[in-house]
């Protein structure tokens, strides 16, 4: 029979191993939890942060609540984070198709007006069903460009112009045949091509007139398989000689204005176009999916209607005083603040509501478009959804991630007006997100 000194011994052993047990399987649990002290404590250690403008927001994807904000409430230049607002403009305004084409018929003619899709005859999104339509017409085609805001609606930041009927992003190439002649393509953009004694490049290169579709090449030996992408200013005159050429069909030009009653051809899914824009960060393409959002408003095509009409009707709930200037990023005038940025994710996948057709419109890290090299995946797996950010001296990622534990988060990472290499600053955030994807 056992003394009461031994069974209090038992007692105590026994408390102990339950206590080391509750350390051992319990205690990592709530250890191991994302807090804001955890994330403050990576901020205040980490020195890449810490020597330029950093803008952080981490929310919980569940509750939407924030879980730790560094200057979430600053503007700051967003770049290509710019472009999830552009998307989620075009979700709310369009269907689940792109609008492709308005036209009518009158007697023998299809009279017809760009939307700005910019996937007519695109090489990448290999859209036909508005070149079968008007090739497969017997009617005469006009072209009417009166929706049009300008022949020239870029600004010098584009390379690739805005217009309302885009054929080939309106890029032409140059390049030397097979007996090294010098070639154009489209072939009519040959009888625009001139040499010009004057013109001294420092290598062979042709070289476009500021305002019109000219070129001028130097009187220099053409190199074997010489290429040259020539980007080409926009306007009725092009879009009917390409349409022409492309056709292999008369197209005229009128100018008509486009009535009420006109009817819409759709071209392709919406998410098709989205996705191209999302994942390569396809700037001409942001720009063109406003001018498309725009066609749906009264006036003509303009990514500046487009804007103001997204930021009085879907963003007026933001959390802060925000700039937009252009769909794409590229301008320096754009101002979001990360909580902004947080907001318009949270806004997205509310909007959405399907998970998986919202992180298949965003790079996934180690798999797919811009964060494909920066991340490794965890056995085979992403872990992160991102849209990338890059300027000169601005770098930033905005979107989702998911935890080893299964918990998901939404994060809004900008970093402006830093003097170390870009690499830096993208490597130092793939750090710390794959840090907080690995131990919590």
């Amino acid at each position: 029979m056992k003394s009461n000194s031994s069974k209090i011994a038992m007692k105590k052993l026994s408390g102990l191993i339950y206590l080391f047990l509750s350390i051992l399987f319990i205690s990592p649990v709530f250890a191991q939890k994302l807090t804001k002290r955890k994330v403050a404590k990576v901020f205040k250690n980490s020195e890449i942060v810490n020597n330029h403008y950093t803008g952080f927001a981490l929310y919980d994807n569940e509750t939407n609540k924030p879980i730790f904000e560094l200057d979430a409430n600053k503007p700051a230049i967003p770049a290509s984070n710019t472009k999830i607002f552009t998307l989620y403009t075009a979700l709310n305004m369009l269907g689940d198709s792109i609008p492709g084409l308005r036209y009518i018929t009158r007697g023998d003619s299809l009279i017809f007006w760009g939307t700005g899709d910019p996937s007519f005859l695109h090489p990448d999104l290999k859209s036909r069903k508005i070149y079968d339509f008007l090739k497969n017409s017997d009617k005469k085609l006009f072209y009417s460009h009166s929706n049009s805001s300008t022949d020239f609606a870029g600004s010098a930041i584009y390379q690739i112009a805005m217009v309302s009927m885009p054929v080939i992003e309106n890029t032409g190439r140059a390049y030397t045949d097979k007996d090294g002649k010098l070639r154009l393509s489209p072939a009519f953009l040959e009888k625009s091509l001139k040499m010009d004694t004057t013109y001294h490049p420092i290598t062979f290169t042709i070289r476009r007139d500021e305002e019109t579709n000219s070129f001028t090449y130097p009187n220099m030996p053409v190199p074997a398989n010489f290429r040259q992408t020539l980007y080409l200013v926009p306007g009725s005159e092009l879009t009917t000689s390409f349409l022409a050429d492309t056709l292999k069909k008369q197209v005229n030009t009128l100018n008509m204005r486009l009535p009420q009653n006109a009817k819409t051809l759709f071209s392709i899914p919406s998410d098709t176009l989205y996705r191209r824009m999302m994942l390569p960060s396809d700037n001409y393409l942001a720009e063109q999916l406003l001018y498309v959002c725009s066609s749906l408003l009264p006036g003509k095509l303009s990514v500046d209607s487009a804007i103001a009409y997204s930021s009085r009707n879907f963003l007026s709930d933001l959390p802060d005083k925000f700039q937009w200037r252009d769909g794409s990023g590229l301008s320096r005038n754009n101002l979001f603040s990360p909580r902004s940025i947080i907001k318009i994710l949270i806004k997205l996948k509310e909007k959405i509501n399907n998970e998986e057709r919202l992180l298949n419109l965003f790079p996934a890290g180690g798999v797919s478009g811009t964060i494909r090299t920066a991340y490794k995946t965890d056995n085979g797996s992403p872990f992160v959804w991102a849209k990338t950010g890059s300027l000169s001296n601005v770098h930033l990622q905005g979107g989702y991630f998911i935890t080893r534990k299964g918990k998901k988060y939404l994060f809004s990472f900008m970093n402006n007006n830093f003097l170390i290499p870009t690499a830096d600053i993208r490597n130092e955030m793939v750090r710390i997100i794959t840090d907080f994807h690995n131990k919590y």
